[in-house]
């Protein structure tokens, strides 16, 4: 088949040409209960979906419910299997997608934020060019010795990749990051 010739027949390579994939972050509500995270994320792993941030904590102590906070990447159609697939598991109450309900409400995206902890090297010069960039991006110092600073930080996204960006000529050490927890402005139905 040569470079002007269409294949024919197959709807997946028609979706692969109309459809551009989207990053959209889903809220899952679910019961608190052994296994039922393993089933959330058996099914993007069954089915090939990807996983870009993942957070869960119980939110509702007294009913026992969880809140997933998924943040995956894929066509229309796919987020679609995706939303349909999950409301099917037994112990999911809800399947919320963040990113449809700000378009909605007139938004770019539901609001994201991300905690990291920093550790850096905190030997001569670089040691208050550290506390000043810190100091700049609001992150606070949790722990420091004479050999390292661990930085607390938290923010969206771009600001977390940014502070993590310009540590690291500073002698980034090791990064742990929360994973993205999300909600919607205004009240939701």
């Amino acid at each position: 088949m040569n470079a002007h010739q269409q294949p024919t027949g197959s709807a997946y390579f028609i979706e692969k040409e109309t459809q551009a994939a989207e990053t959209h972050t889903l809220s899952v509500l679910v019961d608190n209960e052994p296994g039922v995270l393993a089933r959330v994320i058996g099914l993007f792993s069954g089915r090939g979906y990807n996983i870009e941030s993942l957070t869960v904590s119980e939110t509702e102590h007294e009913a026992h419910l969880s809140r997933i906070t998924i943040v995956t990447r894929g066509t229309p159609h796919v987020l679609d299997q995706i939303k349909s697939q999950l409301e099917r598991i037994v112990p999911v109450h809800g399947v919320k997608d963040l990113t449809v309900r700000a378009r909605e409400l007139g938004h770019d995206k539901p609001l994201e934020r991300e905690l990291a902890l920093l550790k850096v090297r905190g030997r001569e010069q670089d040691r208050m060019e550290a506390l000043r960039l810190a100091d700049a991006f609001r992150a606070r110092v949790i722990d420091a010795n004479i050999e390292h600073f661990i930085f607390e930080i938290t923010g969206r996204v771009s600001k977390i990749e940014q502070f993590i960006a310009i540590m690291r000529p500073l002698g980034l050490m090791e990064v742990c990051r929360t994973g993205i927890a999300a909600m919607n402005r205004g009240l939701d139905d």
